[in-house]
């Protein structure tokens, strides 16, 4: 199309006029659209943006105008293209002819990263959003970088350096890749930090301060001396607490300067003024209704005269760094008192002493309207409303909260890390708010399939169990998904297999007896067999099964949560009986190889568990268990002359390992102990605690003390062979024969720790053991999915054959380090690497050394 000179001159008038804001709407004139033609589209479709722009032929358009400024802005904030323009084509009476012309942004196809590790690149391009697909501009391309940049010298690289260039990607329409190349440098160190103006405060004691913020040091690993500038602002308020924690109430930062000694290293300058030291005055509560200032003073904790501590004050009104801090907000807050505000106010400073004005709303006693749980797919609702110690109806209470939070994590159905109650609705004039809880369901059952080679045979586990079972929809064919779940019931079923023995138990635990009450009851039912097995001239591995050992048992238990004297307490009972049912089996392991042994037991507990938020990673609080175990004095009712027995039994026995014994001899040894054992009585006290201290973040100290002891009533009679304690290795019992308590003691081999007999000279169990022990564990991930922490531990322990050996100061130590992975599936698994500094009971000398120790189903 051509134009005539006169024409042009006016196009060009107005295509470079018609939008100027120099020129008014007003003098705009009317036309009709006559015609509007789209130019300079690659991707996309004329009549799409036509459509887009809302313009029709016909319509009326007053040029210049408002209309034509909002098409603009409407199709510049499409981020689609990087130059907008119309231009009037032609003009026929009153119609007006224009054309849109529009250059699209180039897409981006793809991004290549340089000076990354490649693991880090899909989490780059989700960061920065640099996918396929995203138009290139010149803001995206400044964000990127700053992003970029930023990001790296908040980890300490001061010298990130950021390009990002583009190239015409042929492949499709008007696209470009991109490549970001990262050259990161060296992180940047501190070199020295100093200060200047500081007389009361030793430079020592301001570099301690800077809790983050370290200056190089050989041999220091716990803290790294690059320079962050997030933590070196935080770190600047610290320093002004230090001061405020020390009287120094007007203590201020002057100056601080980032001096550059090289490419890798900084100075850091920090100039202060320290003020006047101040001591604390009268403090004067006004407003207290509900408690006394004497209550509100043994609260606070702070006396006339003491030195002025800023940090302290602000604790022991609030401290936001703990949940159920001692503080007075939360003593209203734990008392209904919801809207309660405290705030200290300085009324006057007389010299050097500051007098205060506590000054409290105590506002309306505040009640939970509603509460609700939300999240909880498989678990029903009464099984989390029991837990909970908020009820509608109830006053606000901010430990009733926190407690909450630990009874669900201790269930083990929730993500612990994401069990948040929501406080809404908050009426400080009616005195009422909702909590609503917000919960992530985890997996609560575990299969256990697994195949192995040991003892000269295949071994087979079977094992099922559900935590969170419901045994009343047993016989509800749709409530099965895979299982009836949602009741918060154990169903555990376990079979073991090999050629040489046979391991089956089922386990089942109501943790509400009835609905009502917390009344635990239990039922455990097992059954093990051993075979004896012997070596063939060719190697392998004989079994015969008229040769057998086993052990049937059953118990019940009942266990109650009480009040007193706090309601971390629980009590519980249990009865059990054992058969132990020897036939044929004379491998020297027990005196006698035919007949059997009863234990008819009663178990009292006395436990307390305050351990939380998480059962798989405690951070806080302790558990605690004494339990005493007893059998009935059978003896005090029997006529039998023990004592002959029993000094018939170890002259036999010493002599059997000797010289040996005459057949006549060995059957008369076994019918003697099969006479003393054929009713064990016995006592068993056992105490283990474990304490949980969160150190710094997520690090945790759990410390650990264990102590057993298994006594007679009859010295006449004689220790019992079973339910002895075996001590070393990883503690895993898997099948125990006897009854025996496996203690795990990492470092040693499996049970080396256990003492010898004197006559035997065999490791026939330890009547007494002590054990301690401490760990440092750090998580690594705590999502649902998957829990993964790392551990160093350090542990002595050792197990003795009575009282009068007994040195609870005698430990045999070890130290290590070791990994846990709890999956819900599967339970816990995890690897230990254990030193022993000192010799076992196998009769090896020198030191036990480095042992590898596999954890699979330990409890926590």
């Amino acid at each position: 199309m051509s134009l005539n000179p006169l024409f042009t001159i006016l196009l060009i008038f107005i295509a470079t006029n018609v939008f100027s804001q120099d020129m008014s709407y007003e003098n705009g004139k009317k036309y009709i659209l006559g015609g509007l033609e789209v130019v300079g589209l690659e991707s996309y479709n004329e009549q799409t943006v036509k459509t887009y722009t809302g313009l029709r032929v016909g319509q009326p358009i007053t040029l210049p105008g408002e209309k034509i400024s909002e098409v603009i802005n409407k199709l510049w904030g499409l981020e689609l293209f990087s130059a907008i323009d119309f231009y009037i084509t032609n003009i026929e009476g009153d119609k007006v002819f224009l054309e849109l012309n529009i250059t699209e942004r180039p897409t981006l196809t793809n991004v290549t990263f340089y000076g990354v590790k490649e693991r880090k690149v899909d989490e780059l391009i989700d960061d920065t959003d640099l996918k396929k697909g995203k138009k290139i501009t010149e803001s995206l391309i400044s964000n990127t970088k700053n992003y970029l940049v930023n990001k790296y010298k908040k980890q300490g690289y001061l010298n990130t350096k950021v390009s990002i260039t583009t190239a015409m990607d042929t492949s499709a329409t008007n696209a470009r890749s991109m490549v970001v190349n990262i050259n990161k440098g060296d992180k940047v160190k501190i070199k020295d930090i100093e200060f200047e103006g500081n007389e009361q405060m030793s430079d020592k004691k301001l570099r301690k301060a800077l809790k983050n913020t370290k200056k190089k040091r050989f041999g220091r690993f716990w803290k790294k001396s690059k320079f962050i500038k997030d933590d070196y602002e935080e770190d600047l308020g610290s320093l002004i607490d230090k001061y405020a924690e020390n009287g120094y109430r007007d203590a201020r930062i002057i100056s601080d300067t980032v001096v550059k000694v090289d490419e890798n290293n900084i100075n850091l300058k920090i100039k202060v003024e320290e003020g006047n030291k101040y001591y604390f005055g009268d403090i004067d509560f006004v407003g207290n209704t509900v408690y006394t200032d004497r209550q509100l003073n043994q609260v606070l904790g702070i006396k006339k005269g003491e030195t002025y501590n800023g940090v302290l004050l602000r604790e022991r009104i609030a401290d936001n760094t703990k949940p159920d801090p001692n503080d007075i907000t939360s003593l209203y807050q734990n008392n209904g008192y919801l809207f309660s505000t405290i705030n200290p106010v300085e009324v006057s400073a007389e010299n050097d002493t500051i007098n205060f004005e506590i000054r409290i709303i105590e506002g309306k006693e505040t009640f939970l309207d509603h509460v609700t749980v939300s999240g909880n797919d498989k678990t029903n609702d009464h099984v989390i409303f029991r837990e909970l110690r908020t009820r509608p109806g109830q006053k606000y209470n901010k430990s009733d909260i926190i407690r909450s939070i630990r009874e669900l994590g201790q269930l083990g159905f929730f993500d612990a890390e994401q069990i948040t109650p929501d406080v809404l609705n908050a009426n400080p004039n009616e005195g009422t708010v909702d909590l609503a809880w917000s919960l992530v369901e985890s997996g609560s059952s575990q299969i256990e399939l697994q195949g192995g080679y040991g003892g000269g045979g295949f071994i087979g586990t079977l094992g099922l169990s559900f935590s969170n079972f419901s045994i009343q929809n047993l016989f509800k064919g749709e409530a099965y998904k895979p299982v009836p779940m949602g009741d918060g019931q154990t169903f555990a079923l376990r079979v073991q297999a090999s050629r040489t023995f046979r391991v089956y138990s089922l386990n089942f635990s109501e943790p509400w007896l009835g609905g009502k009450k917390p009344v635990r009851f239990s039922l455990n039912m097992s059954r093990t067999q051993q075979f004896a097995a012997s070596y063939s001239s060719s190697g392998n591995i004989e079994v015969n099964k008229d040769q057998q050992f086993s052990i049937t048992g059953v118990t019940l238990g009942l266990a109650k949560r009480v009040q007193w004297p706090d309601d971390y307490f629980t009590i519980s009972h249990s009865l059990g009986y054992q058969l132990y049912d020897f036939r044929n089996y004379n491998i020297g392991l027990f005196n006698f190889g035919n007949g059997k042994a009863n234990s008819l037991a009663y178990t009292l507990g006395i436990s307390r568990s305050s351990q939380g938020p998480s059962r798989i990673f405690p951070m806080t609080g302790s558990t605690f268990e004494l339990t005493a175990k007893f059998t009935p004095p059978y003896s005090l009712f029997s006529n039998k002359d023990f004592a002959s027995l029993k000094d018939r039994s170890e002259e036999l026995t010493e002599k059997q390992y000797s010289e040996g014994l005459t057949a006549a001899e060995s059957s008369e040894l076994e019918d003697i102990d099969q006479e003393r054992f054929r009713l064990l009585e016995y006592y068993k006290i056992k105490f283990k605690g474990d304490w949980y201290t969160t150190l710094i973040d997520k690090l945790v100290l759990r410390t650990n003390a264990e102590f057993g002891f298994l006594g007679n009533y009859n010295s006449d009679i004689g220790d019992v062979p079973f339910e002895r304690f075996f001590v070393g290795g990883d503690g895993l019992g898997n099948f125990t024969l006897d009854g025996r308590d496996v203690v795990q003691l990492r470092g040693y081999d499996e049970q080396a720790l256990t003492p010898l007999d004197p006559i035997t000279g065999q490791q026939e169990g330890g009547l007494i053991y002590n054990k301690f022990s401490m760990e440092l564990r750090y998580p690594l991930t705590l999502k649902p999915s998957a829990s993964i922490y790392g551990l160093v531990f350090l542990e002595g322990g050792n197990a003795f054959n009575n009282f009068q050996e007994f040195n609870p100061f005698q430990l045999k130590r070890s130290t290590g380090v070791g990994l846990r992975i709890f999956m819900p599936a599967f339970g816990l698994l995890g690897i230990d690497f254990g030193y022993g500094f000192d010799e076992d009971n196998t009769g090896a000398t020198g030191p036990s050394g480095w042992q590898t120790h596999f954890i699979i189903g330990q409890q926590f």
